[in-house]
């Protein structure tokens, strides 16, 4: 069984700051991508950003400068750190990794955590 827990979010007035903190445990083999992503109310499921095994990392462009990822292969943590927040990033913020596991053979499945809240007002 693979786990991921995201920790954090909240309120936060525009301008703010908000860190997520996103760990991964159980039957893990490898990590491959991990992402963050968030749904705004009434919108689509959207990628916020992204870093390889490597340490290569993709942002969005509304999140570009503002945002900043971070990933601790040895924790198998991915952390997020958000700067002059703006309500337009208000939504529930998913942590998603690509995983092989002891039980997939050396595929690698898509797992989410459970979403965490944040909520940025004017």
């Amino acid at each position: 069984q693979v786990q991921l827990v995201e920790s954090g979010g909240g309120l936060v007035q525009a301008g703010g700051s908000l860190g997520l903190s996103c760990v991964a445990s159980g039957s893990i083999v490898s990590i491959n991508d991990m992402d963050w992503y968030r749904r705004a109310p009434g919108k689509q499921l959207e990628m916020v950003a992204t870093v390889t095994r490597d340490g290569m990392t993709r942002y969005r462009d509304s999140v570009k400068g503002r945002f900043t990822v971070f990933r601790d292969n040895a924790k198998k943590t991915l952390d997020l750190q958000m700067t002059n927040m703006k309500p337009e990033d208000t939504g529930i913020y998913y942590c998603n990794g690509e995983i092989v596991s002891m039980e997939s053979n050396g595929e690698a499945d898509d797992y989410w955590g459970q979403g965490t809240q944040v909520t940025v007002s004017e």
